[in-house]
């Protein structure tokens, strides 16, 4: 492949996809970054002519529609984005004979199991928000492209608003929070994302023919509950010095019976990242290591 491979990023916006735009910006990497006012991924059209148009030779496709409780009302929207989006997205890199890297989610599964789920596990997604990223990544496949799929969870990063903050928001207000305890998975860096897609994708350019495409699990490594990840973000910022209302036992833990939202989350939402360690020689850091980071960034801001 050509040394200055042009990579089209959606989403630039996004947490993820803003953190790809700086694991990406050196100079062997020509990076043209779209948000939703230069390519709304729910106009089919304009996806098609705006893809085909800029020519490029990788496609991250990071944009996604997240508002999962949104999404029970708005199905309309998060299928078009979710959907049928990563569908055209390759359809249009099979012509141009271009990688796609799509993101997905632990939502596609139900969290019935008691393990890690593994890439060969069946989906059942008990959401509109999974049951559209679901049907994306089978969309992609029936493209034709060469894709590769990376479902995570819980992602974070230190811009946009995410659980880190909101936790950080709360706990200056209010003297006591709930947090839910019975939902549990690994919280996951966009800073660890965006890196290990650069790496992957450096080993696709030195060769493309043998670039093993697929669907993989990529995660951080560990395993928390909400209310344990709230009391590490809380701990930190005490630490830090930041001043909180929260009372010293103000964190209370609930089960997500006395939390009910639209949309049904799985219980468990660990992703076993077993297949990607294999395949690409990847150490996912623990999740508290990311989270610790992205703390001291966001404290020091």
């Amino acid at each position: 492949m050509k040394r200055d491979t042009h990579i089209v990023l959606t989403g630039c916006n996004g947490q993820l996809g803003r953190a790809l735009q700086q694991a990406f910006s050196a100079q062997h990497w020509r990076l043209t970054a779209l948000d939703r006012h230069a390519c709304d991924l729910a106009e089919a059209a304009t996806l098609r002519a705006c893809l085909a148009a800029l020519q490029p030779d990788i496609i991250l496709n990071a944009a996604a529609y997240t508002q999962v409780d949104l999404a029970e009302t708005e199905t309309e929207t998060a299928h078009a984005v979710n959907a049928h989006a990563p569908g055209i997205i390759g359809e249009v890199a099979a012509r141009l004979g271009a990688l796609v890297v799509h993101y997905s989610t632990d939502y596609v599964f139900d969290g019935a199991l008691a393990r890690p789920y593994r890439e060969t596990d069946a989906p059942n997604p008990l959401n509109v928000y999974g049951k559209s990223k679901l049907a994306g990544e089978h969309a992609l496949r029936a493209s034709g492209a060469h894709g590769l799929i990376l479902r995570t969870s819980w992602v974070f990063g230190t811009q946009g608003e995410n659980f880190i903050r909101a936790m950080l928001r709360l706990a200056a207000e209010r003297e006591t929070l709930s947090i839910v305890r019975d939902q549990f998975g690994a919280p996951t860096s966009t800073a660890f994302l965006a890196e290990t897609t650069r790496q992957l994708l450096c080993r696709y350019r030195q060769a493309p023919e043998d670039f093993p495409h697929g669907l993989y699990h990529l995660t951080a490594a560990g395993r928390t509950n909400w209310h344990e990840y709230a009391g590490h973000v809380i701990a930190a910022a005490r630490r830090a010095g930041m001043p909180l209302r929260l009372a010293a036992d103000g964190l209370k833990a609930i089960p997500s019976r006395d939390f009910p939202r639209p949309a049904a989350r799985p219980a468990n939402s660990q992703l076993d990242c077993g297949l990607a360690t294999k395949t690409f020689d990847i150490t996912p850091p623990f999740w508290q290591e990311d989270v610790d980071q992205a703390l001291a960034e966001i404290l020091a801001s």
